[in-house]
C-alpha cells in the first residue's frame, strides 16, 4: 500500500476513533468496534495502528497544536493585549465549530493517556495556560482590563471555552462570527475598562 493510501485510511481510522471515543468513550471503545465502524476486521486495523492509545494520543497532540498554533500567532502578533484575548476567544470559537468531537475528548478524554504521549500533552497544554495567563496579566498591567486575580479570570474564561463544545452541538444554527460577538461580550465585557 502507498504511503497516500496509508494516510487516507489512517486518517479515517482517527476520524471513526474521535466520534467513538465521544460517543462510547476511549475506555468504552475497543479496536473491533473501531474496525466494525470502518467494515475491516480488527487484525487490519493494526497493519496502520500499533494501539488504541496511539490513536488517542495522535489525535490529542493534534489538537493540542491546534492551540499551540494558533496561540504562537496571536502572541507574534501586534495586536493590543485585549485585542490577544478577542482573538483567543475566535480561535477557541473556530477550533471548536471545526472539531467538535476532538473538543469533546480534549475536555475529557486526555486522562486516559499514558508514558510519553500524556507528558507531551501537558507540556503543550501547560504552555498554552502560561502564555494565556501571560496576555491577560499584560492586558491588566496595560489598563486594558480591570485589574483582578489573574487566575480567577484565567479560569471563567477557558472554563467556557473549554465545555462550549457540548453546547454547540445543540445551537450549531448560530453563525461563528455572532457567537464570537457574543462570547467576546460575556467573558470579556465585565473586564474591560471603558
Amino acid at each position: 500500500m502507498n504511503n497516500q493510501a496509508l494516510s487516507s485510511k489512517k486518517a479515517q481510522i482517527f476520524q471513526i476513533s474521535t466520534q467513538l471515543f465521544r460517543k462510547k468513550s476511549y475506555t468504552g471503545t475497543s479496536m473491533q468496534d473501531i474496525a466494525g465502524a470502518m467494515g475491516i476486521k480488527p487484525a487490519s486495523l493494526y497493519n496502520h495502528i500499533n494501539s488504541k492509545q496511539e490513536i488517542l494520543i495522535e489525535l490529542l497532540l493534534h489538537g493540542a497544536g491546534l492551540f499551540v498554533d494558533g496561540m504562537n500567532e496571536i502572541r507574534a502578533s501586534q495586536l493590543t493585549d485585549l485585542q490577544k484575548l478577542e482573538r483567543l476567544i475566535a480561535l477557541h470559537l473556530r477550533i471548536t465549530v471545526d472539531n467538535t468531537d476532538l473538543m469533546a475528548l480534549i475536555a475529557v478524554e486526555w486522562r486516559h493517556l499514558e508514558g510519553d504521549g500524556m507528558r507531551e500533552y501537558l507540556k503543550l497544554r501547560n504552555a498554552y495556560e502560561n502564555d494565556f495567563r501571560i496576555i491577560l496579566k499584560d492586558a491588566m498591567d496595560a489598563g486594558q482590563i480591570h485589574q483582578m486575580d489573574v487566575e480567577i479570570a484565567f479560569f471563567s474564561i477557558l472554563t467556557t471555552l473549554k465545555w462550549f463544545y457540548s453546547w454547540y452541538d445543540k445551537h450549531s444554527n448560530l453563525s461563528l462570527i455572532d457567537l464570537e460577538e457574543y462570547l467576546k461580550k460575556l467573558l470579556l465585557g465585565g473586564l474591560k475598562i471603558s
